[in-house]
Protein backbone atom coordinates (compact mmCIF):
# COMPACT_ATOMS: atom_id res chain seq x y z
CA UNK A 1 0.00 0.00 0.00
CA UNK A 2 2.98 2.10 0.98
CA UNK A 3 4.49 1.62 -2.41
CA UNK A 4 1.28 2.13 -4.51
CA UNK A 5 1.03 5.98 -2.50
CA UNK A 6 4.61 6.66 -3.13
CA UNK A 7 4.51 6.22 -6.67
CA UNK A 8 1.27 8.44 -7.48
CA UNK A 9 3.22 11.23 -5.05
CA UNK A 10 5.87 10.65 -7.59
CA UNK A 11 3.35 11.01 -10.44
CA UNK A 12 2.37 14.36 -9.41
CA UNK A 13 6.03 15.28 -8.23
CA UNK A 14 7.40 14.55 -11.75
CA UNK A 15 3.83 16.25 -13.65
CA UNK A 16 2.61 13.32 -15.26
CA UNK A 17 -1.09 14.16 -13.95
CA UNK A 18 -1.97 10.91 -13.73
CA UNK A 19 -5.84 10.85 -14.43
CA UNK A 20 -5.52 14.83 -15.20
CA UNK A 21 -7.74 15.39 -18.61
CA UNK A 22 -8.43 18.74 -19.86
CA UNK A 23 -10.55 20.31 -22.02
CA UNK A 24 -10.01 23.84 -23.56
CA UNK A 25 -10.74 26.53 -26.05
CA UNK A 26 -8.51 28.51 -28.02
CA UNK A 27 -9.73 31.80 -30.21
CA UNK A 28 -7.23 34.42 -31.96
CA UNK A 29 -8.79 38.21 -31.86
CA UNK A 30 -8.08 41.53 -32.74
CA UNK A 31 -5.05 40.92 -34.47
CA UNK A 32 -2.69 44.13 -35.32
CA UNK A 33 1.12 44.56 -37.22
CA UNK A 34 2.53 44.15 -33.90
CA UNK A 35 -0.17 41.93 -31.54
CA UNK A 36 -2.85 39.17 -31.22
CA UNK A 37 -5.61 38.34 -28.63
CA UNK A 38 -6.26 34.78 -27.58
CA UNK A 39 -8.91 33.80 -25.61
CA UNK A 40 -8.67 30.62 -23.82
CA UNK A 41 -11.47 29.01 -21.56
CA UNK A 42 -10.50 25.86 -19.74
CA UNK A 43 -12.85 23.37 -17.52
CA UNK A 44 -10.64 22.90 -14.68
CA UNK A 45 -8.24 25.16 -12.65
CA UNK A 46 -4.98 25.68 -14.31
CA UNK A 47 -1.89 27.75 -14.23
CA UNK A 48 -1.41 28.85 -18.31
CA UNK A 49 1.01 31.05 -20.48
CA UNK A 50 1.39 31.16 -24.11
CA UNK A 51 4.84 30.73 -25.92
CA UNK A 52 5.47 31.73 -29.54
CA UNK A 53 7.52 32.55 -32.14
CA UNK A 54 8.51 32.53 -36.15
CA UNK A 55 9.57 28.91 -36.66
CA UNK A 56 7.54 26.31 -35.74
CA UNK A 57 8.62 24.06 -32.86
CA UNK A 58 10.32 27.52 -31.62
CA UNK A 59 9.17 29.79 -29.12
CA UNK A 60 11.87 32.13 -27.66
CA UNK A 61 9.08 34.49 -27.09
CA UNK A 62 6.70 33.77 -24.10
CA UNK A 63 3.65 35.43 -21.71
CA UNK A 64 3.27 35.46 -18.15
CA UNK A 65 1.73 32.73 -16.33
CA UNK A 66 -1.62 33.15 -15.06
CA UNK A 67 -4.20 31.68 -13.35
CA UNK A 68 -7.54 31.02 -14.24
CA UNK A 69 -11.14 30.93 -12.77
CA UNK A 70 -13.05 27.90 -14.01
CA UNK A 71 -15.09 27.97 -17.29
CA UNK A 72 -14.62 31.90 -17.56
CA UNK A 73 -12.16 32.97 -20.66
CA UNK A 74 -8.88 34.48 -20.23
CA UNK A 75 -7.67 37.23 -23.20
CA UNK A 76 -3.84 36.96 -23.51
CA UNK A 77 -2.01 39.26 -25.92
CA UNK A 78 0.93 38.19 -27.73
CA UNK A 79 2.86 40.97 -28.04
CA UNK A 80 5.92 42.23 -29.63
CA UNK A 81 5.43 41.10 -32.76
CA UNK A 82 6.94 41.60 -36.34
CA UNK A 83 4.27 42.78 -39.17
CA UNK A 84 3.66 40.88 -42.22
CA UNK A 85 4.56 37.97 -40.49
CA UNK A 86 3.58 34.17 -39.88
CA UNK A 87 3.71 32.99 -36.32
CA UNK A 88 3.51 29.86 -34.39
CA UNK A 89 2.74 29.56 -31.23
CA UNK A 90 1.25 27.05 -28.17
CA UNK A 91 -0.51 26.66 -24.59
CA UNK A 92 1.40 25.65 -21.46
CA UNK A 93 -0.79 24.84 -18.72
CA UNK A 94 -1.11 22.44 -16.09
CA UNK A 95 -3.67 21.55 -13.03
CA UNK A 96 -3.12 24.80 -10.48
CA UNK A 97 0.22 24.39 -8.73
CA UNK A 98 0.63 20.41 -9.50
CA UNK A 99 3.53 19.07 -11.42
CA UNK A 100 5.16 20.55 -14.89
CA UNK A 101 3.83 22.19 -17.71
CA UNK A 102 1.42 20.24 -20.49
CA UNK A 103 1.69 21.21 -24.20
CA UNK A 104 -0.74 22.46 -26.05
CA UNK A 105 -1.25 21.95 -29.85
CA UNK A 106 0.75 24.18 -32.00
CA UNK A 107 -1.18 27.07 -34.03
CA UNK A 108 -0.08 29.34 -36.25
CA UNK A 109 -1.35 32.96 -37.47
CA UNK A 110 -0.65 36.16 -39.55
CA UNK A 111 -0.10 39.94 -38.62
CA UNK A 112 -1.17 42.83 -40.57
CA UNK A 113 -0.01 41.60 -44.07
CA UNK A 114 2.03 44.39 -46.00
CA UNK A 115 0.40 46.42 -48.96
CA UNK A 116 1.05 44.39 -52.13
CA UNK A 117 0.75 40.84 -50.06
CA UNK A 118 -2.15 38.59 -51.32
CA UNK A 119 -4.02 37.12 -48.90
CA UNK A 120 -7.79 35.38 -48.10
CA UNK A 121 -10.66 36.07 -45.69
CA UNK A 122 -13.77 34.16 -45.14
CA UNK A 123 -17.56 35.77 -44.48
CA UNK A 124 -20.12 33.84 -42.70
CA UNK A 125 -23.66 35.09 -41.78
CA UNK A 126 -26.93 33.62 -39.94
CA UNK A 127 -25.89 30.73 -38.22
CA UNK A 128 -28.93 30.25 -36.26
CA UNK A 129 -28.22 26.82 -34.61
CA UNK A 130 -29.62 28.67 -31.35
CA UNK A 131 -33.87 28.65 -32.69
CA UNK A 132 -32.90 25.42 -34.95
CA UNK A 133 -32.85 27.11 -38.22
CA UNK A 134 -29.04 26.23 -38.16
CA UNK A 135 -28.28 22.54 -38.77
CA UNK A 136 -24.64 22.09 -36.34
CA UNK A 137 -23.07 19.33 -38.00
CA UNK A 138 -23.85 21.19 -41.57
CA UNK A 139 -22.09 24.39 -39.57
CA UNK A 140 -19.27 21.74 -38.82
CA UNK A 141 -18.82 21.49 -42.64
CA UNK A 142 -18.79 24.46 -43.38
CA UNK A 143 -16.36 25.80 -40.31
CA UNK A 144 -14.14 23.00 -41.65
CA UNK A 145 -14.50 24.35 -45.60
CA UNK A 146 -12.81 28.07 -44.35
CA UNK A 147 -10.19 25.83 -42.29
CA UNK A 148 -9.13 24.87 -45.64
CA UNK A 149 -9.12 27.79 -47.51
CA UNK A 150 -6.43 29.20 -44.79
CA UNK A 151 -7.36 33.03 -44.50
CA UNK A 152 -6.32 34.94 -42.41
CA UNK A 153 -9.27 36.18 -40.53
CA UNK A 154 -13.16 35.41 -40.74
CA UNK A 155 -15.86 37.53 -40.25
CA UNK A 156 -19.05 36.51 -38.88
CA UNK A 157 -22.17 38.77 -40.17
CA UNK A 158 -24.20 38.13 -36.80
CA UNK A 159 -27.35 36.03 -35.87
CA UNK A 160 -25.25 33.86 -34.10
CA UNK A 161 -25.55 33.57 -30.43
CA UNK A 162 -28.74 35.91 -29.89
CA UNK A 163 -31.71 34.44 -29.39
CA UNK A 164 -34.65 37.95 -28.49
CA UNK A 165 -37.44 35.77 -28.99
CA UNK A 166 -38.14 35.83 -25.35
CA UNK A 167 -36.33 39.88 -24.74
CA UNK A 168 -38.07 40.79 -21.78
CA UNK A 169 -38.03 36.85 -19.71
CA UNK A 170 -34.50 35.81 -20.83
CA UNK A 171 -32.03 35.24 -18.18
CA UNK A 172 -28.45 36.47 -17.72
CA UNK A 173 -27.84 32.83 -17.60
CA UNK A 174 -29.46 31.73 -20.49
CA UNK A 175 -27.84 34.28 -22.57
CA UNK A 176 -24.56 33.01 -21.43
CA UNK A 177 -25.51 29.64 -22.15
CA UNK A 178 -26.04 31.27 -26.16
CA UNK A 179 -22.77 32.59 -26.43
CA UNK A 180 -20.87 29.86 -24.51
CA UNK A 181 -22.26 27.11 -27.06
CA UNK A 182 -20.46 28.53 -29.63
CA UNK A 183 -17.11 28.15 -27.74
CA UNK A 184 -15.95 24.61 -29.11
CA UNK A 185 -17.65 25.02 -32.29
CA UNK A 186 -15.47 28.32 -33.21
CA UNK A 187 -12.61 27.07 -31.29
CA UNK A 188 -12.20 24.30 -33.67
CA UNK A 189 -10.80 26.65 -36.34
CA UNK A 190 -10.56 29.90 -34.56
CA UNK A 191 -7.21 28.89 -33.03
CA UNK A 192 -5.41 29.73 -36.23
CA UNK A 193 -8.01 31.98 -38.03
CA UNK A 194 -8.38 35.57 -35.74
CA UNK A 195 -12.49 35.84 -35.42
CA UNK A 196 -14.28 39.27 -36.10
CA UNK A 197 -17.84 39.67 -35.15
CA UNK A 198 -20.27 41.68 -36.84
CA UNK A 199 -23.62 42.17 -34.18
CA UNK A 200 -26.95 41.00 -35.94
CA UNK A 201 -30.53 42.00 -34.96
CA UNK A 202 -30.77 38.71 -33.21
CA UNK A 203 -28.53 39.14 -30.65
CA UNK A 204 -30.60 42.10 -28.99
CA UNK A 205 -27.82 44.96 -28.71
CA UNK A 206 -30.84 47.17 -29.40
CA UNK A 207 -31.32 50.91 -27.95
CA UNK A 208 -34.64 49.94 -27.04
CA UNK A 209 -33.09 46.91 -24.99
CA UNK A 210 -30.86 48.57 -23.58
CA UNK A 211 -32.90 50.86 -22.11
CA UNK A 212 -35.17 48.04 -20.51
CA UNK A 213 -34.54 47.77 -16.55
CA UNK A 214 -31.22 48.13 -16.64
CA UNK A 215 -28.72 46.65 -16.01
CA UNK A 216 -31.01 43.87 -16.09
CA UNK A 217 -32.15 43.28 -19.32
CA UNK A 218 -31.17 41.37 -22.88
CA UNK A 219 -29.28 44.00 -24.31
CA UNK A 220 -26.95 44.47 -21.42
CA UNK A 221 -26.65 40.71 -20.66
CA UNK A 222 -25.58 40.29 -24.48
CA UNK A 223 -23.18 43.52 -24.62
CA UNK A 224 -21.18 41.39 -21.36
CA UNK A 225 -21.69 38.10 -22.24
CA UNK A 226 -20.29 38.48 -25.89
CA UNK A 227 -17.48 40.73 -24.66
CA UNK A 228 -17.10 38.04 -21.95
CA UNK A 229 -16.51 34.72 -24.79
CA UNK A 230 -15.14 36.64 -27.31
CA UNK A 231 -12.23 39.45 -27.91
CA UNK A 232 -13.42 42.35 -30.17
CA UNK A 233 -11.21 45.04 -31.39
CA UNK A 234 -10.86 48.51 -29.26
CA UNK A 235 -9.82 51.60 -30.80
CA UNK A 236 -5.88 51.88 -30.39
CA UNK A 237 -3.01 53.02 -33.08
CA UNK A 238 -4.57 50.06 -35.10
CA UNK A 239 -8.17 49.80 -34.93
CA UNK A 240 -10.72 53.06 -35.22
CA UNK A 241 -14.15 52.76 -33.86
CA UNK A 242 -16.33 53.31 -30.94
CA UNK A 243 -14.98 55.17 -28.37
CA UNK A 244 -18.36 55.49 -25.78
CA UNK A 245 -17.82 54.31 -22.29
CA UNK A 246 -21.07 52.54 -21.92
CA UNK A 247 -22.38 52.56 -18.10
CA UNK A 248 -23.06 48.99 -16.09
CA UNK A 249 -19.73 47.73 -16.82
CA UNK A 250 -20.35 47.12 -20.74
CA UNK A 251 -17.59 49.69 -21.05
CA UNK A 252 -16.27 50.17 -24.95
CA UNK A 253 -19.04 47.96 -26.81
CA UNK A 254 -16.77 46.85 -29.38
CA UNK A 255 -19.28 47.12 -31.99
CA UNK A 256 -18.24 49.34 -34.73
CA UNK A 257 -14.54 49.24 -35.89
CA UNK A 258 -12.43 49.44 -39.26
CA UNK A 259 -8.41 48.54 -39.92
CA UNK A 260 -6.47 47.89 -42.98
CA UNK A 261 -4.97 44.94 -44.18
CA UNK A 262 -2.41 44.72 -47.13
CA UNK A 263 -4.48 47.04 -49.77
CA UNK A 264 -7.68 46.90 -48.47
CA UNK A 265 -9.78 48.58 -45.91
CA UNK A 266 -12.44 46.94 -43.59
CA UNK A 267 -14.88 48.55 -41.94
CA UNK A 268 -17.48 46.53 -39.66
CA UNK A 269 -20.90 48.52 -38.60
CA UNK A 270 -23.69 48.12 -36.07
CA UNK A 271 -26.97 49.03 -37.37
CA UNK A 272 -28.80 48.36 -34.57
CA UNK A 273 -27.30 50.08 -31.05
CA UNK A 274 -28.61 53.38 -31.87
CA UNK A 275 -31.70 53.15 -33.81
CA UNK A 276 -35.19 54.60 -32.06
CA UNK A 277 -35.95 53.67 -28.36
CA UNK A 278 -39.54 53.83 -28.68
CA UNK A 279 -39.83 50.23 -30.10
CA UNK A 280 -38.30 47.06 -30.72
CA UNK A 281 -38.45 47.21 -34.50
CA UNK A 282 -38.11 50.81 -35.91
CA UNK A 283 -38.94 51.71 -39.22
CA UNK A 284 -38.47 54.11 -42.27
CA UNK A 285 -36.38 57.52 -40.58
CA UNK A 286 -36.89 55.47 -37.02
CA UNK A 287 -34.01 53.35 -38.34
CA UNK A 288 -30.43 54.98 -37.70
CA UNK A 289 -26.65 54.20 -37.05
CA UNK A 290 -26.97 57.28 -35.20
CA UNK A 291 -24.58 60.55 -35.76
CA UNK A 292 -21.43 59.98 -34.12
CA UNK A 293 -21.25 56.25 -36.17
CA UNK A 294 -22.13 58.05 -39.38
CA UNK A 295 -19.33 60.65 -38.47
CA UNK A 296 -17.13 57.99 -37.66
CA UNK A 297 -17.97 56.01 -41.35
CA UNK A 298 -17.61 59.13 -43.38
CA UNK A 299 -14.17 60.04 -41.73
CA UNK A 300 -12.95 56.31 -42.41
CA UNK A 301 -13.40 56.05 -45.92
CA UNK A 302 -12.88 59.45 -46.97
CA UNK A 303 -9.73 59.23 -45.04
CA UNK A 304 -8.71 56.02 -46.98
CA UNK A 305 -6.20 55.75 -49.40
CA UNK A 306 -6.67 51.71 -49.87
CA UNK A 307 -6.61 50.16 -53.18
CA UNK A 308 -10.41 48.19 -51.98
CA UNK A 309 -12.62 48.74 -49.78
CA UNK A 310 -14.95 46.76 -47.84
CA UNK A 311 -18.07 47.61 -45.77
CA UNK A 312 -20.12 44.98 -43.84
CA UNK A 313 -23.50 45.34 -41.68
CA UNK A 314 -25.85 42.64 -40.66
CA UNK A 315 -28.15 44.66 -42.97
CA UNK A 316 -28.86 47.46 -45.01
CA UNK A 317 -31.40 49.15 -42.77
CA UNK A 318 -32.46 47.25 -39.29
CA UNK A 319 -34.65 44.25 -40.15
CA UNK A 320 -35.88 44.49 -43.99
CA UNK A 321 -35.39 42.42 -46.26
CA UNK A 322 -33.13 43.45 -49.94
CA UNK A 323 -30.11 45.11 -50.60
CA UNK A 324 -29.56 47.12 -53.34
CA UNK A 325 -33.58 47.66 -53.29
CA UNK A 326 -33.35 48.97 -49.45
CA UNK A 327 -30.59 50.99 -50.69
CA UNK A 328 -33.02 53.53 -51.96
CA UNK A 329 -34.47 54.51 -49.08
CA UNK A 330 -34.57 56.60 -45.44
CA UNK A 331 -30.92 57.21 -43.86
CA UNK A 332 -29.20 54.70 -46.21
CA UNK A 333 -30.34 56.19 -49.66
CA UNK A 334 -32.11 59.53 -49.02
CA UNK A 335 -35.40 58.70 -50.75
CA UNK A 336 -39.03 58.70 -48.63
CA UNK A 337 -40.93 55.35 -49.72
CA UNK A 338 -42.78 56.61 -52.58
CA UNK A 339 -39.12 56.52 -54.03
CA UNK A 340 -39.17 59.99 -55.60
CA UNK A 341 -38.99 62.53 -53.06
CA UNK A 342 -35.70 63.18 -51.43
CA UNK A 343 -36.22 63.61 -47.79
CA UNK A 344 -32.91 62.49 -46.48
CA UNK A 345 -31.55 66.84 -46.04
CA UNK A 346 -35.11 67.09 -43.76
CA UNK A 347 -34.74 64.37 -41.82
CA UNK A 348 -30.98 64.03 -41.33
CA UNK A 349 -30.51 67.80 -40.63
CA UNK A 350 -26.18 68.42 -40.35
CA UNK A 351 -25.72 64.82 -42.50
CA UNK A 352 -24.02 65.34 -45.66
CA UNK A 353 -25.32 62.53 -47.80
CA UNK A 354 -27.15 59.40 -47.24
CA UNK A 355 -25.09 55.95 -46.55
CA UNK A 356 -25.25 54.67 -49.90
CA UNK A 357 -24.07 58.16 -51.49
CA UNK A 358 -20.86 57.75 -49.00
CA UNK A 359 -20.28 54.26 -50.21
CA UNK A 360 -20.51 55.39 -53.89
CA UNK A 361 -18.58 58.41 -53.04
CA UNK A 362 -15.63 56.88 -51.07
CA UNK A 363 -15.10 53.84 -53.93
CA UNK A 364 -16.64 51.10 -51.29
CA UNK A 365 -16.10 47.98 -53.75
CA UNK A 366 -18.23 45.69 -51.57
CA UNK A 367 -21.10 45.91 -49.16
CA UNK A 368 -21.82 42.29 -47.31
CA UNK A 369 -24.58 41.75 -45.45
CA UNK A 370 -26.38 38.57 -43.87
CA UNK A 371 -29.94 38.39 -42.57
CA UNK A 372 -32.24 36.74 -46.04
CA UNK A 373 -30.06 33.36 -45.15
CA UNK A 374 -29.15 33.08 -49.11
CA UNK A 375 -26.10 34.23 -51.58
CA UNK A 376 -27.10 37.47 -53.30
CA UNK A 377 -25.18 39.87 -55.31
CA UNK A 378 -26.40 42.78 -56.89
CA UNK A 379 -24.87 46.17 -58.28
CA UNK A 380 -25.86 49.93 -57.20
CA UNK A 381 -23.71 52.82 -58.04
CA UNK A 382 -20.69 50.71 -58.78
CA UNK A 383 -21.24 48.86 -55.41
CA UNK A 384 -21.88 45.77 -54.98
CA UNK A 385 -24.16 44.43 -52.42
CA UNK A 386 -23.10 41.00 -51.29
CA UNK A 387 -25.62 39.10 -49.90
CA UNK A 388 -23.89 36.15 -47.61
CA UNK A 389 -25.37 32.82 -47.56
CA UNK A 390 -26.27 30.76 -44.27
CA UNK A 391 -23.24 27.89 -43.43
CA UNK A 392 -25.45 25.75 -41.78
CA UNK A 393 -28.73 25.29 -43.51
CA UNK A 394 -29.46 21.23 -44.15
CA UNK A 395 -31.98 21.99 -46.23
CA UNK A 396 -29.71 24.39 -49.06
CA UNK A 397 -33.55 26.74 -49.69
CA UNK A 398 -34.43 28.52 -46.83
CA UNK A 399 -33.28 32.24 -47.96
CA UNK A 400 -33.88 31.45 -51.48
CA UNK A 401 -37.80 30.05 -50.57
CA UNK A 402 -38.42 32.89 -47.88
CA UNK A 403 -36.28 36.07 -48.94
CA UNK A 404 -35.34 35.52 -52.67
CA UNK A 405 -37.95 37.82 -54.04
CA UNK A 406 -36.18 40.89 -52.29
CA UNK A 407 -32.95 40.98 -54.67
CA UNK A 408 -33.26 42.11 -58.34
CA UNK A 409 -29.46 40.23 -59.32
CA UNK A 410 -28.19 36.99 -58.91
CA UNK A 411 -29.84 34.73 -56.19
CA UNK A 412 -28.46 31.13 -54.99
CA UNK A 413 -29.57 28.82 -52.41
CA UNK A 414 -27.67 26.68 -50.69
CA UNK A 415 -25.35 26.39 -47.62
CA UNK A 416 -21.78 27.62 -47.11
CA UNK A 417 -19.73 30.95 -46.73
CA UNK A 418 -18.15 33.53 -48.92
CA UNK A 419 -13.65 33.10 -49.95
CA UNK A 420 -12.51 36.67 -50.39
CA UNK A 421 -8.76 36.87 -51.91
CA UNK A 422 -7.16 40.04 -51.95
CA UNK A 423 -4.18 41.00 -54.28
CA UNK A 424 -2.92 44.24 -56.03
CA UNK A 425 -4.28 43.56 -59.12
CA UNK A 426 -8.17 41.84 -58.47
CA UNK A 427 -10.30 40.41 -55.53
CA UNK A 428 -12.03 37.15 -55.98
CA UNK A 429 -15.05 36.02 -54.44
CA UNK A 430 -16.24 33.04 -54.19
CA UNK A 431 -19.42 31.02 -52.94
CA UNK A 432 -17.92 27.96 -51.14
CA UNK A 433 -20.87 25.56 -51.03
CA UNK A 434 -21.05 23.17 -47.61
CA UNK A 435 -23.27 19.77 -48.05
CA UNK A 436 -23.74 16.95 -45.74
CA UNK A 437 -21.98 13.56 -46.85
CA UNK A 438 -25.71 12.16 -47.35
CA UNK A 439 -26.84 15.07 -49.85
CA UNK A 440 -22.80 14.21 -51.83
CA UNK A 441 -23.86 10.18 -52.67
CA UNK A 442 -25.76 10.85 -56.05
CA UNK A 443 -22.46 12.63 -57.61
CA UNK A 444 -24.84 16.11 -58.49
CA UNK A 445 -23.01 17.98 -55.59
CA UNK A 446 -19.79 17.79 -53.69
CA UNK A 447 -18.91 19.57 -50.46
CA UNK A 448 -17.00 22.98 -51.42
CA UNK A 449 -17.88 23.29 -54.71
CA UNK A 450 -17.94 26.90 -55.72
CA UNK A 451 -21.63 27.69 -56.30
CA UNK A 452 -20.48 31.09 -57.88
CA UNK A 453 -17.91 33.28 -58.20
CA UNK A 454 -16.94 36.99 -59.34
CA UNK A 455 -13.81 39.26 -59.65
CA UNK A 456 -13.25 43.12 -58.87
CA UNK A 457 -9.84 43.76 -61.85
CA UNK A 458 -8.60 41.16 -63.79
CA UNK A 459 -7.88 37.86 -61.96
CA UNK A 460 -6.41 36.13 -65.50
CA UNK A 461 -2.89 36.55 -64.34
CA UNK A 462 -3.00 35.62 -60.89
CA UNK A 463 -4.13 31.93 -59.96
CA UNK A 464 -5.57 33.12 -56.37
CA UNK A 465 -7.60 30.18 -56.50
CA UNK A 466 -8.50 26.91 -58.27
CA UNK A 467 -12.50 27.68 -58.95
CA UNK A 468 -14.81 27.85 -62.12
CA UNK A 469 -16.46 30.88 -62.93
CA UNK A 470 -19.71 30.39 -63.67
CA UNK A 471 -21.06 29.99 -66.98
CA UNK A 472 -23.05 32.86 -68.52
CA UNK A 473 -26.79 32.86 -68.15
CA UNK A 474 -29.49 35.00 -69.75
CA UNK A 475 -33.35 35.41 -69.40
CA UNK A 476 -35.01 37.34 -72.10
CA UNK A 477 -37.53 39.04 -72.37
CA UNK A 478 -37.64 39.37 -68.56
CA UNK A 479 -41.00 40.71 -67.68
CA UNK A 480 -41.78 37.62 -69.91
CA UNK A 481 -45.52 37.55 -71.45
CA UNK A 482 -45.34 34.40 -73.78
CA UNK A 483 -42.07 32.93 -74.41
CA UNK A 484 -39.33 33.27 -72.13
CA UNK A 485 -35.76 32.44 -74.05
CA UNK A 486 -32.76 30.89 -71.84
CA UNK A 487 -29.37 31.86 -73.55
CA UNK A 488 -26.67 29.57 -72.22
CA UNK A 489 -22.89 29.82 -72.67
CA UNK A 490 -21.49 26.86 -74.74
CA UNK A 491 -20.17 25.11 -71.72
CA UNK A 492 -23.53 24.23 -69.97
CA UNK A 493 -24.56 20.69 -71.48
CA UNK A 494 -27.45 19.32 -71.38
CA UNK A 495 -29.60 21.17 -68.27
CA UNK A 496 -32.69 20.81 -67.28
CA UNK A 497 -34.79 23.63 -66.58
CA UNK A 498 -37.51 23.79 -63.88
CA UNK A 499 -39.95 27.00 -63.00
CA UNK A 500 -40.56 27.34 -59.74
CA UNK A 501 -43.21 29.80 -57.83
CA UNK A 502 -41.45 31.80 -54.85
CA UNK A 503 -43.11 28.72 -52.26
CA UNK A 504 -40.86 26.81 -54.18
CA UNK A 505 -43.80 24.62 -55.85
CA UNK A 506 -42.75 23.13 -59.34
CA UNK A 507 -44.95 24.82 -62.27
CA UNK A 508 -43.15 23.13 -65.33
CA UNK A 509 -40.18 21.61 -66.08
CA UNK A 510 -38.85 21.53 -69.68
CA UNK A 511 -35.18 20.58 -71.57
CA UNK A 512 -36.18 23.11 -74.32
CA UNK A 513 -34.33 26.77 -74.10
CA UNK A 514 -37.69 28.61 -75.47
CA UNK A 515 -40.15 27.93 -72.70
CA UNK A 516 -44.04 28.44 -73.16
CA UNK A 517 -44.98 30.51 -70.04
CA UNK A 518 -48.42 31.80 -71.34
CA UNK A 519 -50.65 29.90 -68.93
CA UNK A 520 -48.97 30.50 -66.07
CA UNK A 521 -50.37 33.81 -64.07
CA UNK A 522 -48.54 36.95 -63.51
CA UNK A 523 -45.92 37.14 -60.72
CA UNK A 524 -42.54 36.22 -59.82
CA UNK A 525 -40.71 33.14 -60.55
CA UNK A 526 -37.33 31.44 -60.12
CA UNK A 527 -35.51 29.49 -63.33
CA UNK A 528 -34.02 26.57 -62.25
CA UNK A 529 -31.08 25.46 -64.42
CA UNK A 530 -29.27 22.27 -63.46
CA UNK A 531 -26.81 20.03 -64.83
CA UNK A 532 -24.20 17.53 -63.69
CA UNK A 533 -22.04 20.44 -62.17
CA UNK A 534 -24.47 23.25 -62.09
CA UNK A 535 -27.33 24.33 -60.14
CA UNK A 536 -28.36 27.91 -60.53
CA UNK A 537 -31.76 30.16 -60.14
CA UNK A 538 -32.45 33.40 -61.99
CA UNK A 539 -35.45 35.56 -61.24
CA UNK A 540 -38.04 35.96 -63.88
CA UNK A 541 -41.47 37.79 -63.57
CA UNK A 542 -44.11 36.76 -65.65
CA UNK A 543 -46.10 39.31 -67.05
CA UNK A 544 -48.67 40.62 -69.42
Amino acid sequence: MKTIVKLLVLFILLGLNYGYSQTYSEILGRPTDVSINLSLLFNQHVDIYVEYGTISGTYPQTTTTITNVVNIPDHIDLLNLLPNTKYYYRTRYRQTGVGTYLMGTEHSFYTQRAVGSTFTFTVESDVHIYDKKGCENEYKIALANQAADNPDFMIDMGDTYGDDHNPFTITSAQVDSLHKVYRPLLGSICHSIPYFFCIGNHEGEKRYYLLQTPPNNLGIYATLTRKKYFAGPVPNNFYTGDTLHEAYGMGQPENYFAWTWGNALFVVMDVYRYDNDTTEKPVKWDWTIGLPQYTWLKNTLEGSTAQYKFVFAHHVSGEGRGGAVQAHFYEWGGYENNGTTFGFTAKRPGWAKPIHQLFVDNGVNIFFQGHDHLFAREVLGGVVYQEVPMPSDSTYEIGMLANADAYIGDTIGGSGHLRITVSPVCVKVDFVRAYLPIDTVGGVHHNREVGFSYTIGDCTTLDVTKSKEVPAINLFPNPAKDILTIELSKDIENPQFTLLNTLGQTMLQTSSKNINVSNIEDGLYFINIKTSTLDVNKKVIISR
